[in-house]
């Protein structure tokens, strides 16, 4: 494979070297002659003689051939008319040619590399021989130190200095001098005659050392105590001090053992260290030697006889070399250890050297012998070293000679690769502009798929909430309406639900756009707690909202968006949250900067529920808007507000926090299957603060809680206007609030957070409110005489249930109160479905909000008309007298989405005509006609909007055209002279490029399904405007 890749690769390059030097060549040659260098030339050739005339003749023939190779390259070699004869004759002789000089290059620079392995062979095997034979030395050295330390401390003071004990821990502390050392051990010379007493004072026996060489031992069974006695003899050896590692030779006789007799022997009589052939040591059983040196009684001159030098001996100092292990610590040492195999030889007997270290076998012929010299003549010592892997292949020989080949053989090659070269790019081009017109297929298929999914799911949903409003205009009580807002509220959610995957599509292509409309802030938090009311009930999780009261009752911006953040964050909470509270404040950024009553809210015994909660100081911790200055939004419209929501679940691990806003992810695996969910709403919803100008955080505890935190800016809806305070639209406490307003309510609740919620509730309704912690103090606030003043008692369950005697006691208290007027009437506040009931109080459930507590209050204390409220109407005096005698044609395939348009229509007054297809809606406009506005349906079979608006517009150009030249009276056509419809498109498609498709199509406006009634009439009225302007000149039918 590789062989083809250097093929390929010898290809390309020659192919560009011969058509640059062809270029090269023909460029030099027609400038030389086109720019007059040549005349220039014949005036120096005189000067400088016929040698410049001759190499300028030459250069002239090298120049015009290489034109000419030029020109044949491109017209013979390029439309390929070479014959293949000659061409492969040449290309053969070529081949062979280079072939030879390739096989050439192979050889020499082949026996280059292995004399460059065998040079580096002899100098890693010179280098650790020198190493080994460095620290040998080094260590004998010290050896022969210790004999005279033994000679003039233990022979030469009486009593001797050293004793074993001393002399192991000298020799162990002083083992780094002596590195390849195993141990040293120092036997004296005792004659027989002296052998008893030297036995008595050493309090053991000479043992004797043949019977271990006959049968090693291991070190598991040594037992120097099984040793035989050493034999009767002239005299003995044994050793009386030894280093730890080998204090089981203490007592041997190093002279009952023939390979140490003879090396003792050749020590004494020398006088210099001698060293054992290899063998087995005692105990560890592995192969070493022992380096041997006498100690004599008295200095010796350099000159002295054996015989001296044998009368002069005390001892013998001994050092133990395990070479296995000593060899395997010196090559450690060294980088390349596994580069090369290393084996020590004992050669003194060259017909059988006895292996010291290293194996026998040998995978490569290549071998180099380093000499060992150890001190002792008469032992021979070599190191032999050979690499422990065969040669590698001589790549680079072989790759040079190859590409030298490959290279001669791209002359016969270079068209044809430039052609497969030119012909795969165009191959290539094509392919890429195949996938690319099929991903922006894709794309269309997947923008027609989500505009198909949006319109065949929220078609139905417009029915319902279509329906559900039009239910509101019936006359319903005050707990009926009720019920219907919280199923408008939870088909809305629905839809919001249903739209994520949309939204994160939107996201994904850039194409999310916020609204700017008028909103109650307060509305829409109440309507989130009705679609978790029934979750957290069941749960018996305390969940509330808290909204500042220097947070505009109106602001501008997108509700739906808003909506959706808060019902995602909420969502999350009801999911992870099994017990204590959910709770939701807004304030305004400048006021949590400038007071610390938030921060003190977080305070473990002061929370909603009393369970401990995460700081929510630590979720905008890395806010920038607090760094701003905090005038920054006092001087203008813009209303930045701050929202927190707390909960008291089971938060989230720290490994998991980094990714809590990746699209798609979950905290972990086990989460989608417990608690659902697509892991998209918390990416979503940090866009959409994004977009309101806001950041995002969170702060969450394991096991305590989770806080999320976010702030978005909008416009002060009441700046402009003091009115929008009182056209409050779907707002039940201004409906409400009339009813109680002049009553007071006693709220009974300890904790300090959950009465100032209470607090918040009720005095929406314009109810005057005293707080009291419990009902000792609700004694003395009704019986300090001001009982009159308390309209309604609310206590919270826990107090309730914490002293029922006293809770009875509290409402014989009640009863007893001044007859003159009715008593207060008494309400619990519980979380929980299953709370104990009493027959003396009302139930009002958990979380309280403006339209259910309004409910509760008029049903208990019959105040109210439970049967004419109409909340959910308008006042709409002006869209009344817009909309009254109106003719509104309306276009749909949908018999439901008919009924709901016109009906939301109808109510204020207007003529509406409805139309099941595009052909009807083309007839019944065709000037001159009665029609003010229409509101066409986009997805229709057989003709769709875009086509019937389309016709439509052509039609009424066709007319005005015909109108302006005269070649039609204006009295036909009603004395108008032009003729625009209104038409909005009215489709249960959400994406925004639909939305500028029906400008681009010819409409003038977009109503998104499922619509609200309030958005249908501002559209109405929006065009009504224009085309009063419009077409003042021929006047409306309907007026």
């Amino acid at each position: 494979m590789s062989f083809l890749c250097v093929i390929g690769f010898g290809l390309k390059v020659g192919n560009l070297l011969l058509m640059l030097c062809c270029w090269l060549v023909s460029i030099i040659s027609m400038n030389w002659f086109v720019n007059g260098e040549a005349i220039a030339m014949d005036a120096k050739i005189g000067v400088l003689g016929d040698g410049a005339k001759l190499w300028l003749n030459l250069w002239e023939k090298i120049s015009g051939n290489g034109f000419k190779i030029h020109h044949q390259y491109y017209q013979y070699i390029g439309s390929k008319r070479v014959r293949k004869t000659w061409w492969r004759k040449l290309l053969m002789a070529w081949v062979v040619f280079w072939a030879v000089v390739s096989f050439g290059v192979f050889w020499f620079m082949s026996s280059q590399a292995v004399e460059k392995r065998k040079e580096t062979l002899a100098s890693m095997c010179d280098e650790r021989a020198r190493m080994l034979q460095d620290q040998f030395n080094v260590s004998m050295n010290h050896v022969q130190a210790m004999s005279i330390l033994i000679s003039t401390f233990h022979h030469g003071k009486s009593p001797s200095a050293i004793d074993q004990r001393t002399f192991a821990r000298y020799t162990e502390r002083t083992a780094f001098e002596r590195p390849l050392t195993s141990g040293v051990a120092y036997a004296v010379r005792v004659l027989h005659s002296e052998r008893e007493q030297f036995e008595k004072q050493q309090g053991w026996t000479i043992k004797r050392m043949d019977s271990l060489e006959q049968t090693p031992v291991h070190k598991d069974e040594y037992n120097s105590e099984a040793l035989e006695p050493s034999p009767i003899q002239e005299e003995y050896a044994p050793v009386i001090f030894a280093q730890d590692t080998i204090s089981h030779v203490v007592s041997i006789d190093m002279m009952s053992g023939k390979e140490d007799c003879d090396n003792v022997l050749r020590a004494r009589a020398s006088g210099k260290g001698v060293l054992t052939a290899p063998f087995r040591l005692i105990k560890s059983n592995r192969l070493g030697v022992i380096l041997t040196f006498a100690v004599y009684k008295t200095d010796l001159p350099s000159n002295a006889t054996p015989k001296e030098r044998i009368q002069a001996t005390d001892g013998y100092l001994g050092g133990v070399f395990d070479i296995e292990s000593l060899v395997e610590k010196l090559l450690q040492q060294l980088a390349s250890k596994q580069t090369i195999l290393v084996n020590v030889y004992d050669t003194t007997n060259s017909s059988h050297p006895i292996s010291m270290y290293g194996s026998n076998v040998s995978d490569d012929g290549l071998q180099h012998v380093s000499a060992l010299n150890f001190g002792d003549p008469f032992r021979k010592h070599e190191m032999r070293c050979r690499f422990k892997q065969k040669p590698p292949w001589p790549w680079l020989g072989m790759t040079t000679s190859i590409g030298i080949l490959v290279i001669a053989l791209l002359v016969g090659h270079i068209f044809h690769a430039t052609v497969n070269r030119i012909a795969k790019v165009e191959d290539d081009y094509h392919e890429v502009m195949e996938l690319k017109k099929r991903a922006e297929a894709a794309d269309v298929a997947k923008s027609q798929f989500l505009a198909t999914v949006s319109h065949e799911i929220r078609t139905p949903m417009n029915g319902v909430l279509g329906m559900l409003h039009m239910l509101m205009d019936t006359d319903l009580d005050v707990t009926q309406q009720d019920y219907v807002r919280t199923a408008q509220a939870s088909g809305k959610a629905l839809v919001s639900l249903i739209n994520e995957v949309l939204d994160q599509a939107k996201i994904e292509s850039g194409k999310l756009e916020l609204e700017a409309v008028q909103f109650d802030l307060r509305a829409i938090l109440d309507d989130v707690l009705s679609l978790f009311s029934g979750k957290s009930q069941e749960k018996g999780v305390e969940l509330a909202v808290y909204i500042s009261d220097k947070v505009p009752e109106m602001l501008i911006g997108d509700p739906g968006r808003f909506r959706q953040i808060i019902t995602n964050l909420m969502g999350n909470s009801i999911k992870f949250t099994e017990k204590g509270h959910i709770f939701v404040t807004v304030y305004l950024v400048e006021e949590v900067m400038e007071s610390l009553e938030v921060e003190t809210e977080s305070a473990a015994k002061n929370t909603l529920s009393g369970f401990p909660v995460a700081d929510k100081r630590q979720s905008w911790a890395g806010f920038k808007t607090f760094s701003q200055d905090r005038h920054a939004f006092s001087s203008s419209d813009l209303i930045n507000v701050i929202v927190s929501v707390e909960d008291t679940g089971v938060g989230i691990p720290s490994e998991a926090q980094p990714r809590v806003f990746t699209p798609f992810m979950q905290v972990g695996p086990s989460i989608s299957r417990i608690h659902g969910g697509t892991g998209i709403g918390l990416s979503i919803s940090k866009c959409l603060v994004t977009l309101m100008n806001g950041e995002i955080g969170f702060t969450s505890i394991p096991k305590i809680g989770s806080t999320f935190t976010f702030t978005a800016v909008f416009t002060n809806g009441c700046s402009n206007t003091s009115e929008l305070k009182n056209q409050q639209i779907n707002n039940q406490s201004n409906s409400a609030s009339s009813e109680f307003r002049g009553m007071t309510a006693l709220v009974v609740d300890p904790r300090i957070v959950r009465a100032k919620v209470s607090r918040y509730h009720v005095q929406r309704l314009g109810i005057h409110v005293e707080v009291v912690p419990d009902l000792n103090h609700g004694f003395s606030s009704i019986g300090s005489g001001n009982s009159s003043l308390v309209n309604i008692v609310l206590i919270e369950q826990e107090v309730w249930d914490k002293d029922l005697a006293l809770s009875a006691l509290f409402v014989d208290k009640l009863r007893k109160s001044d007859c003159s007027v009715s008593p207060p009437k008494l309400f619990l506040l519980t979380n929980s479905v299953g709370s104990t009931r009493s027959s003396f109080a009302t139930i009002i459930m958990k979380p309280l909000r403006a339209s259910m507590l309004a409910a509760s209050l008029q049903r208990a204390m019959g105040v109210g008309n439970r049967g004419s409220s109409r909340n959910g109407e308008l006042p709409g005096l002006s869209l009344r007298s817009l909309l009254l005698g109106r003719k509104i044609l309306v276009v749909d395939d949908n018999n439901v989405n008919l009924r709901v348009a016109a009906g939301a229509l109808k109510k204020y007054g207007a003529d509406v005509v409805c139309a099941d297809s595009g052909e009807k809606a083309v007839s019944l406009l065709k000037p001159p006609h009665k029609f003010d506005a229409c509101f066409m349906d986009i997805q229709m079979p057989e003709m769709d909007g875009f086509e019937a608006t389309k016709k439509i517009r052509d039609m009424e150009y066709n007319i005005n055209g015909r109108i302006q030249h005269g070649e039609l009276s204006m009295e036909a056509y009603e004395n108008a002279c032009y003729w625009h419809v209104p038409i909005l498109a009215m489709t249960a498609d959400v994406i925004q490029a639909t939305h500028e498709e029906c400008l681009v199509r010819g409409m003038d406006g977009y109503v998104s399904k499922p619509f609200e009634a309030e958005q249908l009439y501002r559209e109405v009225s929006r065009f009504f405007h224009i085309a009063v302007d419009e077409n003042s000149q021929r006047g409306l039918a309907s007026e």
